[in-house]
Order: C-alpha cells, then structure tokens, then sequence
C-alpha cells in the first residue's frame, strides 16, 4: 500500500479539485457536444469520442454555478467509472499531485448534510486547499435519475393502463 495519493487537479472557478489520476483516461478540448432531452441541466449531453458515445457533466452546473459560459480553456476530464466513460467539464487542467496520505483531512460533516457527499476529503498542498472528489458519488446522481424515470414511465404507463380499463 502507498502512503501517497496520485490525483489530478483541476480548476472550478477559484476553487482546486482532484480525482485519482487511475480513474482518469485523457483530458481533451471541449468539442461539439450534442443535447440530450429530460436532461438535468448540469448534464451537457454527449460526446463522440473515436467512435464511442461519452455523457458529458458540467462540474460548474453541478456545484451550483448558474451562468457557466464555455472558454477556450475549458477542458473535458474523461473519467473511467463502472467501466463506462463520462466526461467531466472543467475550467481547466491543472497538474498531477502527489499528496502524502497524511496531509489529506476527512471533509467536514457539513459536507454530508449539506448533499456533498462526493467529497472524499481535503488535501493540504503548499498552503492550499484541493477538494479531493469521489467519481462514484460524483456520477452516481444521472444514473439514479435515470433509474427513477423508467421506474416513473413504468408506473406512468401501468396507471394510464388501469384507468383507461376502468373506463
């Protein structure tokens, strides 16, 4: 077991964030990014990349940034998760750390109770906070929206079904 943390760290707004650098397959330029319907609105759309369809986040939405305008330095972090690939907007990429185990905080309860319960901890860098993210919980959300709309058309459709059978 190592006693480090490899991550990448990237930039939302003024704020540092970092995912392990294992659960990270390329970071790209943000291209033309298709719309999906019923999205949530933080969820961008999809991408094609070399042939395979990745569903694009944008972290500012999902943070609460409202007005989240898209830059040249934007990039797209393309995470593995649950073998599938997700693309996660970023302001930008900033640099690969290694952080020592020990210099790395739980988060504070308020982080739990508050619905951000993505983040895994708080790391201590050359007198700056990185907000250290979990992709599970990160991504978890638009796989669970998803589940609840087919639960919603199932029941949706079973009740149109009873009530036209009333009739």
């Amino acid at each position: 077991m190592t006693d480090e943390l490899h991550i990448v760290g990237f930039q939302i707004g003024r704020e540092t964030y970092g995912v392990p650098i294992a659960s990270l397959h390329e970071i790209v330029r943000v291209p033309e990014i298709t719309a999906v319907p019923d999205a949530p609105d933080y969820l961008e759309g999809v991408i094609n990349l070399r042939g395979k369809i990745v569903s694009v986040m944008d972290l500012r939405k999902r943070f609460g940034e409202k007005q989240a305008t898209l830059k040249k330095r934007n990039r797209i972090l393309v995470v593995e998760h649950s073998g599938r690939l997700a693309g996660l907007i970023v302001d930008s990429a900033t640099e690969v750390l290694k952080i020592p185990i020990k210099d790395v905080e739980a988060p504070p309860a308020v982080f739990q109770e508050g619905g951000l319960n993505c983040v895994t901890g708080l790391a201590k860098v050359r007198g700056r906070l990185i907000v250290l993210l979990d992709m599970t919980k990160l991504l978890a959300p638009a796989s669970l929206l998803q589940e609840s709309v087919k639960a919603e058309n199932k029941s949706g459709k079973a009740d149109a079904r009873g009530a036209a059978a009333a009739r």
